[in-house]
């Protein structure tokens, strides 16, 4: 009897150890990172800031981010014809600093990864080539203030990746998201001052979220 208890011990000590380790993962032991169930913000493949989900490298960034830029450039353009001087001039400036830039992002991605994949882009801005007044406003502004936070938060994403970065992506990155940053707090100043009504849940008004992303087109390509 003497030795079978003794022919135990061994098991019994793995048996505790295991199930302290067992306990301690089950009370707040980190897990393994996930990729599969982070939501996106605009259909870009980017999850919200606060969830776990897949990084961002900076080629898939420089490409997915220049047809962005290009759909807000052309978006701004319409600005021209708003009755609103401050509309008027938040679209020339959007349209000055992100053509210039596109231009640094396309160089980039053609000197450092030419064989980058380039991305379907599904867009997330509905047409305001037929609108004029205060509906070309509203529309502008609650299709922009989405756009502008999922550009935000793609450039927070590849910024905390922890992979390489050319120093050109870390200072341009934190420009896109300071930048994008300060114009969505004043657009929600703007849908707020002038269009009180317009305002949704989340404080973006309607078409400001589409089904499946941001967006009426349903945002980035998944």
């Amino acid at each position: 009897m003497v030795q079978w208890k003794r022919g135990r011990r061994p098991v019994l000590g793995v048996l505790i150890i295991v199930i302290t380790a067992f306990a301690t993962t089950a009370c707040g032991a980190p897990a393994p990172p996930t990729t599969s169930a982070a939501p996106t913000a605009g259909g870009l493949g980017v999850p919200m800031p606060m969830m776990g989900g897949p990084r961002v490298d900076e080629a898939s960034y420089l490409a997915e981010m220049i047809p962005h830029h290009e759909e807000a450039v052309a978006a701004a353009t319409q600005l021209a014809r708003s009755p609103r001087p401050e509309m008027r001039a938040l679209g020339q400036r959007i349209v000055d600093t992100q053509s210039v830039e596109i231009q640094q992002m396309t160089g980039w991605l053609a000197t450092w990864y030419p064989r980058q994949p380039r991305p379907e882009y599904h867009p997330m801005m509905r047409d305001l080539s037929a609108l004029s007044g205060d509906d070309l406003d509203r529309a502008f502004l609650t299709d922009m203030i989405p756009h502008h936070m999922s550009a935000v938060m793609m450039s927070q994403r590849v910024l905390i990746a922890g992979g390489p970065l050319h120093p050109e992506i870390v200072g341009f990155a934190s420009t896109v998201r300071d930048t994008q940053r300060s114009e969505i707090v004043l657009m929600r100043g703007y849908l707020a001052s002038w269009f009180p009504t317009s305002t949704g849940p989340g404080g973006m008004g309607p078409g400001g979220m589409g089904p499946g992303g941001m967006g009426p087109g349903g945002g980035w390509p998944r």
